[in-house]
């Protein structure tokens, strides 16, 4: 069997695989529009705006992308009880995810990045974060104790730190027990505010600025590169480290075994945003259905090469995934 052949039987198996994304749910709203003056108030673009759509963001796009390469995601975190909490819950219905994990409350607040495009160029954005005192305790401890009775039900557990309060250090502890416990397969896509606390996943995506920061070492060529793949191994006591590379591509760590690189499989890229939940979805849907971690990386690797092609938050489907594997032996 060769190895497109088997990718592309991975992919088939993709259509029903639950997968539980914890992290840091957000509202990707995006204004589209043209631009054809100069304003006469100030030296800014005047955008006519012509349409408008909110999106899952954070987290949320990780879920997105689940269900579009065919899976079945549960969000699991904190929603505010305001207008974009309700967007979002909106957006995350219609996209196709599950809301059982989601704790919806007004002692939070909804994160919301609005981006202004015109002509596929992102002329502004503007981004709501709402300050306070971080998530409430009993809060914390509610999302804690839904993950502890229900993350058996899953293949594969998600997690989507964006650093905004959902992913904390005991959560993270909880996370390593279960899997020990359970046997799952753990995917993370890390934050610095963590990088301490992150222990035993099947795999954690840094970029190449996290994997610097996380590993105490100046990542400038294939040689510290690989001496920073393997002290993450060693910290974050991970089955593999796959380090995105962005024009470079991707590199996979695993312990004794050599370093594996993954030129880019980007043909045009229009935007990078949301192209790490891309990557997260279709690494935590390969190992569900038994890929291995070179496979899933493949794959997430050609995943990512579609979602930089597309302008704003973009999923990609099983069928766009697959075709992209006859463009890219």
């Amino acid at each position: 069997m060769s190895e497109t052949t088997r990718l592309r039987g991975l992919i088939r198996r993709f259509a029903g695989t639950r997968v539980l994304v914890i992290g840091d749910l957000m509202l990707d709203q995006f204004v589209w529009g043209d631009v054809s003056r100069i304003s006469p108030e100030a030296p800014v673009p005047i955008v006519r705006v012509r349409h408008q759509e909110g999106r899952p963001g954070g987290a949320g796009n990780v879920v997105a992308n689940v269900v579009a390469l065919g899976g079945r995601a549960d969000a699991c975190g904190f929603i505010g009880d305001d207008s974009a909490g309700r967007a979002l819950s909106n957006a995350l219905a219609e996209a196709g995810g599950g809301l059982a994990g989601v704790v919806r409350s007004r002692a939070v607040g909804t994160t919301a990045k609005t981006r202004v495009i015109a002509h596929s160029q992102q002329v502004v954005r503007f981004d709501q974060d709402p300050d306070g005192d971080g998530v409430p305790a009993r809060l914390a401890r509610r999302l804690r104790a839904w993950v502890a009775a229900h993350a058996r039900r899953y293949p594969v557990i998600v997690v989507s730190d964006y650093g905004k309060g959902v992913v904390t250090s005991e959560l993270l502890a909880d996370l390593a027990a279960l899997r020990h416990r359970h046997g799952f397969h753990y995917v993370v896509d890390p934050k610095r505010p963590n990088f301490a606390h992150y222990r035993g996943a099947s795999l954690v995506k840094p970029n190449l600025a996290e994997a610097s920061v996380a590993a105490g070492l100046d990542i400038a060529d294939r040689a510290s590169l690989d001496a920073a793949g393997r002290e993450l191994l060693r910290r974050w006591e991970a089955d593999a480290i796959l380090i995105s590379r962005g024009e470079e591509g991707m590199t996979l760590f695993k312990a004794r075994a050599r370093a594996h690189h993954f030129p880019t499989a980007a043909q045009e890229v229009y935007d990078v945003t949301g192209a790490g939940d891309t990557v997260l979805a279709a690494c935590a849907l390969a190992l569900a259905v038994g890929g291995t971690l070179e496979e899933a990386a493949r794959l997430a690797n050609q995943a990512a090469g579609v979602a930089v092609g597309k302008v704003g938050t973009a999923t990609v489907s099983a069928r766009e995934l697959a075709r992209a594997l006859g463009n890219h032996p």
